[in-house]
């Protein structure tokens, strides 16, 4: 189980036949914190013409759009469909667009909106977040030189090694692979390893 989101904050701009679009992207993870971001982009450009947004969260499946004053399915549509194409979940994206007097008609503004989006998108920094565990490695120096090529093929992310009396490695894993892995462990070091999972939680792995 994962899901995409973004790591942080960012947005994009350009300049469509006089008109600035700016697009905002922000990571939430409830309709609240959603609302409240387009408030702060609308509360940031009140002189703007339009702040059209669509944001995409987990929390019971929900999206919403808007086109905020611009004809019927040129802004906010297109501005989800980018989020969804892309496979983006748990944000927002605003996108603001100051009139420079020239009408761009409604194919224009689709793809003014879509490239305001997809800008946006490929400035962040993307994370795909899975459930994982976290695992508690501890065993021999003897043994150390047979784990690593376990840990790629499982796609474990080493967190920390500590090189004291034997080896300790704290490390995350995809939960379905798991088990797996702490069998494969077990049966490379002949069952002289020590292995707990401490805790599960989501983990990026992009």
């Amino acid at each position: 189980m994962e899901y995409k989101t973004i790591a942080s904050r960012c947005e994009a701009r350009f300049i469509e036949k006089r008109s600035e679009f700016i697009g905002y992207l922000c990571p939430v993870e409830t309709e609240e914190q959603a609302t409240a971001f387009i408030n702060e982009i609308r509360a940031q450009h009140r002189k703007a013409t339009h702040n059209c947004y669509a944001y995409i969260l987990r929390e019971n499946g929900i999206s919403r759009h808007s086109d905020d004053g611009e004809p019927g399915g040129t802004a906010g549509v297109p501005i989800y469909e980018v989020l969804r194409k892309e496979g983006l979940t748990d944000l927002v994206c605003v996108v603001t667009r100051y009139f420079g007097g020239i009408m761009l008609g409604a194919g224009g503004l689709v793809r003014a909106y879509t490239r305001a989006a997809k800008d946006a998108v490929d400035s962040a920094e993307i994370k795909v977040m899975a459930m994982s565990a976290n695992m508690k490695i501890t065993l021999d120096y003897s043994l150390y030189g047979r784990i690593p090529k376990l840990f790629a093929e499982c796609d474990a992310r080493v967190i920390n090694e500590d090189f004291g009396q034997n080896v300790a490695i704290s490390l995350w894993v995809r939960e379905e692979y798991s088990e797996l892995l702490k069998e494969h462990l077990i049966d490379a070091c002949n069952g002289s390893v020590d292995v707990e999972i401490a805790q599960k939680d989501w983990y990026n792995f992009a």
